[in-house]
C-alpha cells in the first residue's frame, strides 16, 4: 500500500521488522517443562540470525543458528526458557498463551471479552493421554497433539483429519527467506519482543473474515495489515474495523486476543504457511475447531454478540452531506411523504453545528431554532432523528477549550497537547464521563441514534492515561468510543443504537456498523458488499453501507441497482456526498425505488425476527453461501451474493445495464420472488431480474412473515401480519412480534389447496396464504 514516513494513522505492518539487519530472531525448539495437571509449560528457543549467503550468482539470506548475540560484558542466554500455558475453555476451543519473558502476563480486565479473561470456565470435557512421547488432549469435536520434545502443536478435526500445526525449525532448511518458523523478535533499536505464530496452510485451504476487508472473500495468498484507519476507500487493502479472527475452510478458526497492530499472512509470503505477527510480547490465541457456524457461534460467545435493535432501526434511513436547517429537515419529512416513500430515520450530518464539521454537540440556533419542536414534528409523521458527531476536536471550538483546561487530551510524545486536534483520552474515566455528559442533553432532547463517525486515528505514538502505549490503545479507542456511546443511550433508559465506522474485536456488541466511505462505482458496490460478508464472518450480527456511494453521484441506473442491494441489507440508509433523495430522479425511478422500499417494510417482521435469532447464535444477518452449505465446495467461491437471515437468496445486478446475472444456488429448491418460477439447487443458473433490478429468492419450504405496508415502523398494524408459505406441500418459519420474548417457530401443510397451520395457537398463528394466491406479495 502507498505510505510516507511519518504520516499519522497509516497501516502500521509490524512484521517488515523481522527483516531488519542486526534483529535477533529466536525460534521455538523445545518443549523444557510441562505439568499436565495445570497446563503450564516451558518453551526453550533457540538464537537465531540473518546471514548472507551467495551462490551461482545470487546473493540471498538465511536465517540460522548463532553462538554470539554480540553482547558485551555478560553472558546472553542463546537458548532462552519461557513459560506458556494450554487450556481448554470449551470442548471445541482451545487457548495457547506464550510468554517471552520469564513470567506470563497478569490476569486483566479485556475489552475484547466481557469480563475478566482469566474467568472464563475450562471445560471439562478433554481427556488427556500420553502415547509414545506425544501429549493428547481429545473432545467429541477433536484433537490437540503436542510433542514432549521438539515444540510441536497439531490441531485435529473430530474424524482425525488434520486440520492445521505450528511450523518449527525444520522449514529452515529451504535455500531461501521466505518460510518463517514460529519465532519471537528482538528488536535491535530497543531490545523490546513480538510473536510471530506460523501455522500449516493446507493445499486447497481458504481463510475468510479479518474484519470488514473489501479485498476478495477468500483471503489466501493475502497479507493483511490489521490497523484501523480512516481508509477513504472501499477499494484498497486498508480497512475501517479490522478484527483479528480467521475461520478456515479446514473446519477451523483463529482468535487473536490482542489490541496491538496485528499482521495476518495466509501464504503470500510462503505459500504453505500462515503467519500471525502480533505486536505485543506475549502471544493469547484461541483455536475454535468446527463449521463455519460453529466457529462463529463459539468465538462470539466468547466476545459477546449484538443485541437485538429496536424494530425502527430496520426501516429507512434518509441523509446526506448535509442537511443544513431545521427547514431542510422538515422539508425533506414532508418529500418523503408527499411521494409514499416508507422511512424511520433522518440523519442530520455535520450540518447541525454552528461552525462547519467543528462538532460543539450544539445545534446552530440560526439555523435550526427549535430542535425539540423539529424532533416532535418529525416523530408525529413516524420518523427520527439520528446526529453525527466525531472525537477529533480543533482549536476555535469552545470543546477544544474544555478538553484542553480539563487535560482530558490523548497527549503527544512529550506529553503535551499535538497541536490544532485534540482526541479525548477515552482510557481515562473522567473523560468518558465528560463525552457521555455531551451526549445525553441530546438523547434527552428525542434524538433516537447517534453516528459514531471516525475514531480511527488515535496516536500510536501518543501518551495514555492507562499508561499502556499507542500501539495497545489504538484499536482499544473504538471499543471504548462506542461502548461510551451505548451506555449513555442505556443511562437515558431508551434502546442502544448507534451508527459506528471504527471497529475491532469485540465492537459487534454495540450495532450498527457501517462500510465507510464507498466509492459511487460498480467496483464501490462490489467491494462494499464484499466487505459487508467479511464482517459478518468476524462476528457482526448487523451492517450497512451508503446506498449509492459515498464519493459523488451515482447515475440512475447503479442508484437503483445498489438500491436494491441496500434495502434487502440488514440496515438501509441513504448518504453521501451528494443528495440521492429518490425524487430526485426520474418518475420511473422514484417508482421502482417506491416499490423496493415497500418490500422491504412488508418484510420488517421477518428482517426482525432473523435478526432476533442471529443475535442468540452469533451469526450475520448477511451471510455468505458457505455458511450455508460448506460441505458444496462451490458455496466457499461466491462473493457476490448472500443469504439474507434464513430463507432468502439476494443476487445485486453488479454491472451497469445488465438486467440479468448468474448465480449459484445452494441446496434444495428456489422460488423467485418476484415471478415463482422455481430452480433447482446446487448450481449455477442465470436469471432475468424481474420489475426490481436485482435477483431475490425464497427457499422453498419457507413461511415468510409479510406485514400490510405503512409509511413508518412506528405504524405498522401487526394485525395484519400473515405467513406466506413458498412450497408446494409442507412450510415452516420463525416469528417474533414485538413485545415477545423469543421467535415461535410455526408449521403448516397445504391440504387440498389450503394451508393450514400444524398446530394450532389462535393467540399466536397469524393467517397463512401461499405465494401466488390473492392478497400475495407478488408484483
Amino acid at each position: 500500500m502507498p505510505t510516507a514516513p511519518g504520516l499519522s494513522n497509516h497501516p502500521l505492518d509490524l512484521s517488515l521488522e523481522l527483516f531488519q539487519p542486526l534483529q535477533d530472531l529466536f525460534v521455538a525448539s523445545e518443549i523444557g517443562s510441562f505439568d499436565e495437571t495445570s497446563g503450564e509449560g516451558t518453551i526453550r528457543w533457540k538464537a537465531h540470525r540473518w546471514k548472507p549467503r551467495s551462490a551461482f550468482g545470487t546473493s540471498e539470506i538465511q536465517l540460522l543458528p548463532c553462538d554470539d548475540l554480540g553482547v558485551l560484558w555478560k553472558e546472553q542466554d542463546l537458548s532462552p526458557e519461557f513459560p506458556f500455558r494450554l487450556s481448554f475453555p470449551g470442548a471445541g476451543t482451545i487457548r495457547i498463551r506464550i510468554g517471552t519473558g520469564p513470567l506470563l502476563p497478569k490476569p486483566g480486565l479485556s475489552l475484547m471479552i466481557p469480563g475478566n479473561p482469566e474467568d472464563i470456565p475450562v471445560s471439562e470435557g478433554w481427556n488427556f493421554a500420553v502415547r509414545e512421547g506425544v501429549r493428547t488432549w481429545s473432545s467429541p469435536l477433536g484433537t490437540l497433539r503436542m510433542d514432549s520434545g521438539r515444540f510441536g502443536l497439531e490441531l485435529l478435526g473430530r474424524d482425525g483429519e488434520p486440520l492445521t500445526r505450528t511450523l518449527g525449525g525444520e522449514i529452515l532448511q529451504a535455500p531461501h527467506p521466505e518460510a518463517l518458523p514460529f519465532l519471537f523478535l528482538q528488536r535491535a533499536s530497543d531490545r523490546g519482543r513480538s510473536i510471530t505464530a506460523s501455522f500449516s496452510l493446507s493445499p486447497g485451504e481458504r481463510i475468510y473474515g479479518c474484519g470488514e476487508s473489501f479485498t476478495t472473500l477468500d483471503k489466501r495468498g493475502q497479507k493483511l495489515v490489521l490497523f484501523s484507519t480512516d481508509a477513504r476507500s472501499v477499494q484498497t487493502s486498508r480497512m475501517y474495523k479490522p478484527v483479528p479472527f480467521f475461520i478456515s475452510s479446514r473446519g477451523y478458526g483463529m482468535f487473536l486476543h490482542s489490541t496491538a497492530p496485528v499482521t495476518l499472512d495466509f501464504g503470500k509470503q510462503f505459500g504453505g504457511s500462515t503467519l500471525v505477527h502480533c505486536g505485543e510480547d506475549t502471544l493469547d490465541l484461541f483455536l475454535f475447531i468446527g463449521e463455519p457456524r460453529e466457529v462463529l457461534s463459539r468465538y462470539t460467545a466468547l466476545t459477546g454478540r449484538a443485541p437485538l435493535p429496536p424494530i425502527w432501526s430496520f426501516g429507512l434511513w434518509m441523509g446526506k452531506l448535509s442537511y443544513q436547517s431545521q427547514e431542510e429537515v422538515l422539508s425533506v419529512a414532508g418529500k418523503l411523504r408527499e411521494h409514499r416513500v416508507p422511512c424511520d430515520v433522518i440523519h442530520i450530518d455535520a450540518g447541525w453545528f454552528r461552525r462547519g464539521v467543528n462538532c460543539d454537540f450544539q445545534f446552530a440556533p440560526d439555523r435550526f431554532p427549535d430542535p425539540p419542536l423539529m424532533i416532535t414534528r418529525l416523530m408525529e409523521q413516524g420518523l427520527r432523528v439520528s446526529l453525527w458527531q466525531l472525537p477529533y476536536f480543533t482549536r476555535g471550538n469552545p470543546v477544544y477549550e474544555e478538553l484542553l483546561e480539563e487535560k482530558l487530551y490523548i497527549r503527544d510524545r512529550v506529553g503535551g497537547p499535538p497541536g490544532d486536534e485534540l482526541m479525548p483520552d477515552l482510557s481515562k474515566p473522567r473523560t468518558r464521563q465528560w463525552y457521555m455528559d455531551k451526549i445525553r442533553p441530546l438523547l434527552k432532547m428525542g434524538v433516537s441514534a447517534i453516528k459514531a463517525d471516525f475514531g480511527e486515528a488515535a496516536p500510536v505514538d501518543g501518551l495514555y492515561y492507562s499508561g499502556d502505549t499507542g500501539l495497545l490503545e489504538h484499536h482499544r479507542y473504538p471499543l471504548r468510543y462506542a461502548g461510551l456511546l451505548y451506555q449513555a443511550m442505556e443511562s437515558c433508559g431508551m434502546p442502544p443504537l448507534i451508527w459506528a465506522r471504527s471497529g475491532w474485536a469485540g465492537c459487534q456488541r454495540y450495532p450498527v456498523h457501517w462500510g465507510g466511505d464507498s466509492e459511487a462505482t460498480d467496483n464501490g458496490m462490489a467491494c462494499t458488499l464484499r466487505g459487508g460478508l467479511s464482517l459478518g464472518l468476524s462476528g457482526f450480527s448487523f451492517w450497512s453501507h451508503d446506498i449509492g456511494g459515498f464519493f459523488s453521484a451515482p447515475g440512475e441506473d447503479l442508484m437503483l441497482r445498489w438500491s436494491f442491494f441496500g434495502l434487502l441489507s440488514s440496515h438501509s440508509r441513504i448518504h453521501g456526498t451528494t443528495a440521492k433523495e429518490p425524487w430526485l430522479f426520474s418518475p420511473q425511478a422514484l417508482a421502482t425505488f417506491v416499490s423496493m422500499a415497500e418490500l422491504r417494510y412488508r418484510l420488517i417482521p421477518y428482517l426482525y425476527t432473523q435478526s432476533a435469532m442471529a443475535c442468540a447464535q452469533g451469526l450475520p444477518l448477511l451471510r455468505p453461501l458457505l455458511l450455508e452449505d460448506p460441505r458444496d465446495p462451490a458455496c466457499w467461491l461466491v462473493e457476490d451474493q448472500y443469504l439474507l437471515g434464513e430463507d432468502l437468496l439476494v443476487a445485486p445486478l453488479m454491472e451497469g445495464g445488465k438486467k440479468e446475472r448468474d448465480l449459484y444456488l445452494p441446496t434444495g429448491e428456489w422460488i423467485d420472488y418476484q415471478t415463482g418460477k422455481i430452480y433447482l439447487g446446487k448450481q449455477w443458473v442465470r436469471i432475468l431480474a424481474g420489475a426490481l433490478p436485482g435477483i431475490l429468492l425464497v427457499r422453498s419450504g419457507a413461511l415468510i412473515p409479510h406485514i400490510a405496508l405503512a409509511q413508518s415502523t412506528a405504524f405498522l398494524d401487526w394485525s395484519t401480519l400473515r405467513m406466506v408459505a413458498f412450497g408446494t406441500l409442507t412450510a415452516s418459519g420463525s416469528l417474533l412480534k414485538p413485545g415477545w420474548k423469543e421467535p415461535v417457530l410455526f408449521r403448516t401443510r397445504s391440504r387440498n389447496g389450503v394451508w393450514e397451520p400444524e398446530e394450532k395457537d389462535p393467540g399466536n398463528t397469524p393467517p397463512v396464504t401461499g405465494f401466488g394466491e390473492p392478497g400475495s406479495t407478488r408484483f
